[in-house]
């Protein structure tokens, strides 16, 4: 097992954030900063066991693991998270307090996160490289929400005593582990009981209720295709061999679809196709640290 790493934290505007560190003493030009996906008992311990192989590995990597505002140990404040508000957090700490520069290792529909932080006004130089496992689907990506709807829906059912009510609900451990085999794992027998103890242990505050919120209402469902397309830096798409979507027009896509897709529409993308479906860091882990190494060795 990887010794657990202690939290360190920054300050970003008036909150306090969270991270840990490992490996940061090797002398290596590019460190990772990973970024975890928004849901029910998430933040930086969704990495758990990627960094556990890590730690085994013979290759050694300089990796960061922050939690995001309103995960895990970072401040949980009452708001309604953006990806922009990520983005801004995140990359302040790029700045600020990796002061090197990074890949990031994204997991799932956090992916706007990495896209403001890598294109557009809040593009940080600093970023070399992005590896995106299991990203939404195409058409997600590039079909926006309706912000006034999200607003709606975070004012009338989440930001009150409903919303309260359906996060009692939402964190049982039946529900989590229901959740898990239909959604997010290929082989039902892989939602163990290390991810459930992890997630509904980390379910029980509260608080971290407004980040999944402000994710189920939508707030980060815009179109992205613009800043997609700037996108320059060097990147590796990992997607599992039964991965799967959700779309509100009934579109599917295949992985190879996926990549393709893509590939067609961002620069500088190779993808790779591994056993899993959407939380290849859990579900294949060896090999999808494999992936991670290669492509890191390429820098």
């Amino acid at each position: 097992m990887n010794m657990a790493s202690s939290p360190q934290y920054y300050q970003w505007q008036k909150y306090k954030c969270a991270y840990t560190s490992y490996n940061s003493d090797i002398n290596s030009e590019y460190a990772i900063v990973l970024i975890h996906p928004i849901g029910v008992g998430l933040s930086g311990i969704f990495w758990r066991r990627f960094l556990d192989a890590q730690a085994k590995s013979s290759v050694k990597m300089p990796i960061y693991n922050p939690d995001l505002l309103g995960c895990g140990a970072s401040d949980l404040a009452r708001v309604a998270y953006d990806p922009k508000d990520w983005a801004s957090q995140l990359n302040y700490f790029i700045d600020k307090v990796i002061k090197k520069p990074v890949i990031l290792l994204v997991q799932g529909a956090s992916f706007p996160i990495a896209i403001y932080m890598s294109s557009g006004d809040l593009k940080s130089d600093n970023i070399k490289g992005l590896i995106l496992s299991g990203p939404p689907a195409w058409n997600i990506m590039i079909n926006g929400g309706n912000l006034r709807i999200s607003e709606i829906i975070w004012n009338l059912f989440f930001d009150n005593i409903i919303g309260s009510l359906f996060y009692e609900y939402a964190r049982r451990r039946e529900f989590i582990k229901s959740f898990s085999i239909k959604q997010l794992f290929a082989n039902p027998e892989d939602v163990d009981e290390q991810w459930l103890d992890m997630l509904t242990e980390a379910a029980k505050e509260k608080k971290s209720r407004y980040a999944v919120f402000s994710f189920l209402a939508g707030f980060w469902r815009k179109n992205y295709l613009k800043l997609m397309t700037k996108l320059d830096q060097k990147t590796l798409l990992l997607m599992g061999d039964k991965a799967t979507s959700v779309s509100k027009d009934g579109f599917k896509e295949n992985p190879e679809q996926r990549i393709e897709l893509y590939k067609e529409n961002i620069p500088n993308v190779e993808g790779e196709i591994i056993k899993g479906r959407n939380v290849l860091p859990y579900e294949s882990t060896d090999q999808f640290l494999e992936e991670v190494i290669k492509f890191y060795q390429k820098f």
